[in-house]
């Protein structure tokens, strides 16, 4: 199941209670046509609130269902998506689909990431790219200029549909997109993913990717290892001194959360990396520290684990990675389900690690041989004076992650 979105709305309006007896709808639906038919309308409405920028009302809606029945938020946060990274519009008598796509990079480093607007040169050469080895022949396209962190990407459904509309019009037209000149500045972390945002466009049921011209499966992966081959020297100039990886290009929200699934590994070993430079030592010389961290109102239910470094030599907490968990990640010691009853997706899901065991495994593979794993759930507890999550220490105390004194101050934070 998805994670509800956070959200202070108390009084549910009528919009917002017609949208959830549209979501169940949808999901008690006995057929396509009728559960198309519902999808319709929600569509609709959706489109209308975010329209006017009434997300508050469809918070409000995503609460109510989340706590009602999960199938329906589910229905209602996939039409939610949607509607917002996604459009048909017409143009001289035709009619087009938009889709809002990202392109999820992955970066790391001692130093710090780079973000905000890029070269024109840059920007011109990474379209290029994208037109030849990820969008179909018959696609037009419109690119953001800017390398986006995450603070700097839309906050909601809403500002996705704007952000859909206004580059949907500027692929149509053949029209440069002009940079924001206000971003929010972007925290520093040592891992950190940035983002290349887009609308692709092509006549209404006509591909839109490369891979939809032909039913071969591997055209994914080919399209994905041609823009990493010919992507990467550009993406490097913009993120000097740091590693990259590329991930495939796709719809917006799909490519968020694959990249926030994929910066977690990067993470562990950015953190490792930086401390033993930092602290002249060996990873040996690390102790790990592991807890997993939930609501106070959801007991038993984690919603990401915190890890804290320590010096073996004296135990105090220098540094913190924080690993959330996603879609139907669970945070138990075994390996996490939710296939449904679909045997064989089920036999291919107890196949993988659970995000505890990928932790454990990541830090064995840097050389942090000491790991101390605290088996109770923590509140997510937070510092009062600059807001930086707390990690337990070896005594299951939460504390503040505090380099030494006597170690320069570099970038600051971690993932």
């Amino acid at each position: 199941m998805r994670r509800p979105f956070k959200s202070n709305v108390q009084k549910r309006s009528a919009d917002s209670q017609r949208l959830t007896t549209l979501a169940q709808a949808v999901v008690q639906a006995a057929s396509r046509l009728e559960e198309r038919n519902w999808e319709q309308q929600l569509d609709a409405l959706l489109r209308r609130l975010m329209k006017n920028g009434h997300q508050d009302i469809i918070d409000a809606a995503l609460d109510h269902a989340f706590k009602l029945e999960s199938a329906a938020y589910d229905a209602l946060m996939e039409s939610a998506e949607a509607v917002s990274e996604s459009c048909q519009i017409e143009q001289d008598g035709v009619l087009y689909d938009a889709l809002l796509i990202a392109a999820p990079i992955l970066a790391w480093t001692r130093f710090s990431i780079a973000s905000g607007a890029m070269p024109t040169e840059a920007h011109a050469t990474l379209s290029a790219q994208l037109y030849a080895h990820v969008l179909a022949a018959n696609a037009r396209m419109a690119m953001a200029p800017v390398l986006y962190s995450i603070d700097q990407l839309p906050r909601d459904h809403a500002e996705t549909f704007a952000l859909t509309q206004r580059l949907a019009q500027a692929a149509l037209k053949g029209a440069f997109v002009k940079p924001d000149t206000h971003q929010p500045e972007t925290a520093p972390f040592l891992a950190d993913t940035r983002y290349l945002v887009a609308v692709v466009t092509a006549v209404a049921g006509e591909p839109l990717f490369r891979w939809q011209e032909s039913p071969d499966p591997a055209e994914r992966d080919q399209a994905l290892s041609q823009w990493n081959a010919q992507a990467m020297p550009t993406v490097a100039r913009l993120l000097p001194g740091c590693g990259i990886e590329l991930l495939l290009p796709e719809a917006y929200f799909a490519a968020c959360r694959e990249g926030d699934r994929n910066i977690r590994p990067a993470s562990i070993r950015a953190a490792v990396h930086f401390l033993t430079h930092t602290l002249d030592v060996g990873a040996e010389a690390l102790q790990a520290v592991v807890g997993g961290f939930g609501e106070e109102e959801d007991a038993g239910r984690i919603d990401e684990y915190r890890i804290g470094f320590a010096l073996t030599r004296d135990q105090e907490i220098v540094y913190g990675v924080v690993w959330p968990l996603y879609g139907l990640e669970d945070g138990g010691e075994t390996p996490y389900a939710g296939a449904g009853g679909n045997a064989a997706a089920l036999s291919a899901e107890l196949e993988r690690k659970s995000p505890l065991e990928e932790i454990l495994s990541l830090l064995e593979e840097c050389g942090v041989v000491h790991v101390r794993h605290h088996p109770e759930q923590f509140p997510m507890e937070f510092c009062d004076d600059c807001g930086a999550p707390l990690f337990p220490d070896v005594d299951a105390e939460l504390v503040h992650a505090e380099m030494p004194e006597d170690v320069p101050v570099t970038s600051g934070h971690l993932h």
